[in-house]
């Protein structure tokens, strides 16, 4: 399997439950907003956090190249395990057509080491 690094730093924001949806200030490479009954999540290029979110910056994007059919079992297993073998903390999202994942960027060269050392392309 292969996966792509997304350019630049990200954030992992919190927001209160019933906050307004947030749109992307512009073009992203990745933007993400999740809505539960409990809260509102939001992942976004570092510098482009929601206004009185809390935020957890400095994380790097890993994208799994291609499209994910739904029948497909145990992707996100077998992606994460690699990483808690080598102490890496993960905070994945899923899209329609694929999966990614955010490591802490101090813990890049090690998630990248444990992934390709499992045979992933990076």
């Amino acid at each position: 399997m292969k996966l792509a690094l997304l350019s630049g730093e990200y954030s992992v924001c919190g927001l209160p439950a019933g906050s307004a949806v947030l749109v992307p200030p512009g073009p992203a490479e990745l933007y993400g907003v999740i809505v539960t009954v409990d809260e509102v999540s939001v992942v976004c290029a570092a510098g482009e956090e929601p206004e009185g979110a809390k935020v957890e910056s400095g994380w790097s994007a890993l994208r799994v190249v291609g499209q994910l059919d739904f029948s497909l079992v145990g992707i996100l297993s077998a992606l994460t395990a690699p990483l808690a073998e080598a102490g890496v903390s993960v905070f994945a999202l899923s899209t329609f057509d694929t999966d990614y994942l955010l490591v802490r960027t101090a813990d890049l060269p090690r998630a990248v080491e444990a992934l390709r050392a499992r045979g992933y392309t990076i």
